[in-house]
């Protein structure tokens, strides 16, 4: 018969340090509580921010009645392809999505190529007026882009860019954000290693080009979607400089044509916007990985 010397009292839960930490089980279960309420707070945001995407898509294959429906539906009750023939039938739609497509490219790679210049020249090079100059550009970023519609329209027509597809292009090649994001990206990049590919006889054009630019993918991914969505999705700028059908982008056509003067067409505007938000969805996914690294280490925190 054992005892009472030879029992031995209960092990308790220890630190890393070998310390008695009480309340282990507490600490634990506390932690879970806390990881469902995070986990929970995390889906309800998903939803909220998903929902209206997924109910958009698909309702594109349901009746102009049944989305007018109260109470609305999720589900279709009778799927149809009616609406993207419609759409098809009544858009020049190769057309629509070639202007759409090229100036959101060629506005995309200008922003790539100019930002990421002149954000190299604010982060690195030294030269008098270097600090007020960035200021400005930082400046301009709080001028509303309203502001600076009557002028921009003013000087295009000037030059004769009005119903072009360089005067949708030329006055977006270069943005003060982008300018802003590429030189707090730059300055992460250590001076040592321009340097000594100064010493090596490397230019200022090849260390731009062989070094900065390699080094700024996650900046630059961030910037190119941040530039392909915005130039994708414009429309007050298209729909004052475009004034024949031929230089519509997408956005401009699906409003024009699916807004009527008596009534809308939420069939053919839903539809039209599956389409619109595609390419951007391809864009984000093929350089999310990017995007996330670039956002991080931006100074966008």
């Amino acid at each position: 018969m054992t005892s009472a010397l030879d029992t031995k009292p209960a092990s308790r839960p220890r630190s890393r340090g070998g310390a008695v930490r009480p309340g282990g089980g507490g600490q634990r279960s506390r932690d879970r509580v806390a990881s469902v309420v995070l986990h929970t707070l995390l889906g309800t945001g998903l939803v909220v921010m998903v929902g209206p995407f997924v109910w958009m898509a698909l309702s594109s294959f349901k009746t102009e009645g049944e989305i007018r429906a109260d109470p609305p539906t999720w589900l279709p009750e009778n799927p149809t392809l009616g609406n993207y023939d419609t759409l098809f039938a009544r858009l020049d739609f190769p057309t629509y999505f070639a202007n759409s497509a090229i100036v959101a490219v060629v506005t995309m790679v200008g922003n790539l190529l100019f930002c990421s210049a002149a954000g190299y020249a604010l982060a690195k090079l030294r030269f008098p007026g270097r600090r007020v100059l960035f200021l400005t550009v930082v400046g301009t970023i709080m001028v509303p882009s309203i502001v600076t519609m009557v002028p921009l329209f003013v000087l295009s027509s000037n030059l004769g860019l009005v119903n072009s597809l360089a005067g949708l292009i030329l006055p977006f090649l270069a943005q003060a954000f982008g300018v802003f994001l590429m030189r707090q990206f730059i300055l992460s990049i250590p001076d040592d290693l321009l340097e000594a590919a100064r010493i090596d006889g490397a230019s200022e054009p090849r260390i731009y080009w062989q070094i900065v630019m390699p080094l700024c993918k996650p900046a630059l991914a961030t910037l190119a979607i941040l530039t392909f969505l915005a130039s994708w999705n414009n429309f007050l700028w298209p729909l004052v400089a475009a004034t024949t059908e031929d230089k519509y982008t997408l956005p401009v056509a699906l409003a024009l044509y699916a807004i009527g003067q008596n009534q809308t067409r939420y069939d053919l505007l839903l539809t039209g916007s599956v389409l619109i938000v595609l390419p951007v969805l391809i864009v984000f996914f093929v350089l999310q990985r990017h995007f996330v690294r670039g956002i991080a280490t931006t100074g966008l925190k």
